[in-house]
Order: C-alpha cells, then sequence, then structure tokens
C-alpha cells in the first residue's frame, strides 16, 4: 500500500523561523517592487499574482513537501499578500480598519468551509488536493491579514514598528505558554502563532528598512530583502538536505 505524503513541513523551531522571515521579506520585496523599482502597486501586483500562481500549479504537481517548492511559494504569497492589502489601502483608499475586519471574516470562513468539509484543519493532514488548496487559501489570507493588521497598529494607530512587533511577539509567546502549560488545542495553537506571525514579520521588515522619521533604523527595503532572503536561503538549503527521502 502506497503511503500518503503530508504536501508541508513538520512545524519544528526550523518551520518558525523561516516563517517569519518571509513574511519579513513580503513586507520589504513588495516596497522595493513597487516603491523603490516604481513599478507601482497595480504593476506589481498583477505580476507577482501571475508568478504564484505558477507556483502553486507546479507545488500541486508535486504531491508531498519540497523545501525549495513550498517555501519559495511562502515567500511569494507573503509579497502578494502585502501588495493586495496595500492596493486597497493606497489605490481605492479601503481604511485598515474595514481591511482587517474583512480580511478576518474571509479567512474564518475559507476554516469554516474547510472544517465542514475535512473535519480538521491540523497541519499534519494536507495529503490531497483539496486540503492542500483550503490551506493555500488560509494561508494567502492569513498573509492579507497581518499586513492589515500590522499597519494598522504601527501606522493607523501611531504605535510604531518597534512597540508592534512587541505587541505581537508577546501574543506569540503566550499562545506558546497556553500550548506547552495550559494544554491549548494544538491545532488553534498553530493557526494563531501562524497568523500572528505575518504582522511580526511585517512590523520587523518595516522597522529595519523604513528611514529614521518614520521610526525605523534606515537600512532601506534593498538591503533588508536581500539579507532575509539569503537567510531563507541557506536554511531551505540545510532543511532540502536534512529532509529524509521518501520511502
Amino acid at each position: 500500500m502506497q503511503k500518503i505524503l503530508s504536501r508541508v513541513p513538520e512545524v519544528t523551531i526550523y518551520f518558525w523561523i523561516v516563517k517569519i522571515l518571509a513574511t519579513t521579506v513580503g513586507e520589504t520585496a513588495a516596497d522595493f517592487l513597487s516603491v523603490t523599482l516604481n513599478l507601482g502597486l497595480t504593476l506589481t501586483s498583477y505580476l507577482m499574482s501571475g508568478v504564484l500562481v505558477i507556483l502553486l500549479l507546479n507545488q500541486f504537481r508535486l504531491k508531498q513537501y519540497v523545501p525549495v517548492s513550498y517555501w519559495i511559494v511562502v515567500v511569494f504569497m507573503s509579497i502578494t499578500g502585502t501588495l493586495i492589502t496595500d492596493s486597497l489601502v493606497d489605490n481605492l483608499g479601503v481604511s485598515l480598519v474595514t481591511t482587517t475586519i474583512a480580511f478576518s471574516v474571509v479567512l474564518l470562513v475559507v476554516f469554516a468551509l474547510w472544517y465542514s468539509k475535512e473535519k480538521t484543519l491540523a497541519m499534519h493532514s494536507i495529503n490531497t488536493n483539496k486540503r492542500e488548496l483550503f490551506y493555500w487559501m488560509a494561508i494567502f489570507f492569513t498573509f492579507a491579514l497581518g499586513t492589515a493588521t500590522g499597519d494598522l497598529l504601527a501606522e493607523a494607530l501611531k504605535l510604531g514598528y518597534a512597540q508592534s512587533a512587541l505587541v505581537f511577539g508577546s501574543l506569540i509567546a503566550i499562545i506558546t505558554a497556553c500550548y506547552y502549560y495550559f494544554k491549548m488545542n494544538g491545532v488553534l495553537a498553530f493557526w494563531l502563532a501562524y497568523i500572528l506571525t505575518r504582522p511580526l514579520g511585517a512590523s520587523i521588515g518595516d522597522l529595519l528598512s523604513q528611514p529614521a522619521k518614520n521610526g525605523g533604523y534606515g537600512l532601506g527595503t534593498t538591503g533588508t530583502s536581500i539579507l532575509f532572503l539569503c537567510i531563507i536561503v541557506s536554511l531551505v538549503i540545510y532543511l532540502s538536505f536534512k529532509k529524509k527521502p521518501a520511502s
């Protein structure tokens, strides 16, 4: 009997490190492409969405977890999710409060539909096309929601990038403590932490890249994106060699 392979990675410390790095790149790379290269939000959104569709088609074709393919999809999904939120806010004038509420509702609907069809939202259960489709839909909207939430706290509510990162990091720490010490449901803990890593990464990205007058360290989107991409590539190469071949 053929073994059914999981299409996503195990949830380890490496998973969370690369995830936060990918969300940071999503924030800085979106700004780099649309602002620094002057492509504009609309053109950049179309280009990144097109690339994302191609990468997802390849990911579904593989039918198992391949570190390089999986994490490339995550990075481009992070970039695209950021661009979608920025387009709604900057181009269409939708408020950050509205986008935060709207993406929260959409994400809840995705989870509800997923659970109604599959009776599970567990990470280790992603082993069919249908479950993987729901999984990537959820991931995409966590990125869009995280961008809106991060910008809402840091910019609209003027909390600042460093303070916003501290807030989201503290919430993740609380969820982690609840999981390990108070027996919080593992699936719930995972998705709550996953959602919060997006605004955490976005806040870190803005803190590093934005100029000092905006409350950042002034490293710029180019330098920050390259630095974090190099770290991601190094970790993904390590995970590719570390991954045991499927039997």
